[in-house]
């Protein structure tokens, strides 16, 4: 992100492009892949790839359950032809989670630990007010981010048994915070007449 621009603005504009991959479907979806492809850089692809590969999964019982599942015309002439409308539906659904991912790898590509703190800590500051401490979820989402990094691989699983050798210690970390500057409130504008906009759409 840029020095000029608060982190929390580049996530909510993160936030917004994943409320709009959602309104994608057919040559718009596929235009879109096709940018973040674009681009993207190698690291993010390759991020995006790992995690991809991880929810297969989930891909695969998506597209079962979406394509097997919707009611239409059969695809093709048999017993266990899918139906042509559950089969775009469930290629809408699978391209849309594909973006999604893309636009996780782009963010930890694009924006350090400490930006993406910072932006998360500014954007839960008005839930104070409602008793709720976004610090604490701060640290939750620090620990599962380092969780996921040190992960082993499925092979290396025995790992996880061990016993760590040291004890109790405890942890220190400083959040540079700042005041938002004249692009942050440009950034609320924009992202306000955007989400006005893909309401009345939808409308």
């Amino acid at each position: 992100t840029d020095a000029a621009v608060h982190p929390a603005s580049g996530l909510l504009i993160w936030l917004v492009a994943l409320l709009l991959i959602q309104c994608l479907e057919g040559s718009h979806l596929l235009l879109a892949g096709l940018l973040s492809l674009l681009l993207s850089g190698s690291k993010a692809q390759r991020r995006c790839a790992r995690l991809a590969w991880g929810a297969r999964w989930l891909f695969v019982s998506l597209f079962v359950i979406m394509a097997w599942g919707g009611a239409g015309e059969p695809a093709w002439s048999g017993l266990l032809a899918p139906s042509r409308e559950g089969l775009a539906d469930a290629l809408t659904h699978v391209g849309r989670l594909l973006l999604v991912l893309m636009a996780v790898a782009i963010l930890r590509e694009r924006m350090s630990l400490p930006e993406l703190l910072t932006g998360t800590r500014r954007l839960l500051e008005p839930l104070r007010r409602l008793g709720v401490d976004p610090d604490r979820g701060l640290v939750r989402l620090l620990l599962v981010l380092r969780h996921l990094e040190t992960l082993p691989r499925p092979r290396d699983w025995r790992i996880l048994l061990d016993v760590p050798t040291t004890g109790n210690t405890e942890e220190v970390f400083e959040i540079a915070d700042r005041p938002f500057s004249g692009g942050d409130f440009l950034v609320l504008a924009l992202v306000a007449g955007t989400l006005a906009t893909v309401w009345l759409w939808q409308v």
